[in-house]
């Protein structure tokens, strides 16, 4: 198996700007993200277990999953939240660990927005990135990207794990708070670096 970097950071961080980046060097990418988007579609792998759980009050004529609505109510009752997930999340971890097998790069990165929160995730991973920012620039980079309103953007960041938890576990960290040449610059350093340990460790 591929050397995998497990790539986290809270809303608003700029996970997916990261991972754009390290594609463009040539590492692979798989998002957890995209595999929650892939079985909520129509006819996905959880469409019926989530109806089954919760009516076709959350499924769009398309058959696919209302995910705005959906998530509006799991963030204001956490029963719910917790049975999506315990839905969600098996799919999920499932579909990454048969993504992971066919990773052809010399190294992998595994984007996880809840990589410190599901303790499975990290046995997958060699390495541990968190993306950073200050609260205030999650927040505006949300309500910009998301059409949120701030009250919604901070329900969502109080279900996840804070600053100093993330960076706690963290191997390498990406400040993200400025201009996106400094992110670049960034990316460069670790993708060298990542390079050099993935030499390291096939010597």
């Amino acid at each position: 198996m591929a050397f995998i970097v497990g790539l986290t950071g809270g809303i608003g961080s700029g996970k997916t700007s990261v991972a754009d980046l390290f594609q463009n060097l040539g590492a692979e990418i798989i998002d957890t993200d995209v595999i929650a988007h892939q079985l909520t579609r129509a006819n996905g792998s959880a469409i019926q277990p989530i109806t089954a759980a919760f009516g076709n009050h959350f499924i769009l004529g398309d058959g696919s999953l209302d995910r705005a609505a959906m998530r509006d109510f799991v963030f204001s009752n956490g029963r719910a939240r917790h049975q999506l997930e315990s839905i969600l999340h098996p799919l999920i971890y499932q579909e990454t660990k048969r993504q992971l097998l066919l990773l052809q790069s010399d190294y992998g990165i595994l984007v996880v927005p809840l990589l410190v929160e599901i303790d499975d995730y990290r046995k997958l991973v060699e390495r541990i990135l968190v993306i950073d920012c200050p609260e205030s620039l999650q927040i505006s980079r949300t309500m910009q990207r998301s059409k949120l309103q701030e009250h919604a953007v901070r329900k969502i960041m109080a279900t996840q794990c804070s600053r100093s938890e993330r960076l706690a576990i963290a191997d390498d960290v990406i400040v993200n708070d400025s201009t996106i040449q400094n992110l670049e610059l960034a990316v460069q350093k670790l993708h060298q670096k990542y390079q050099l340990l993935v030499d390291q460790s096939s010597s």
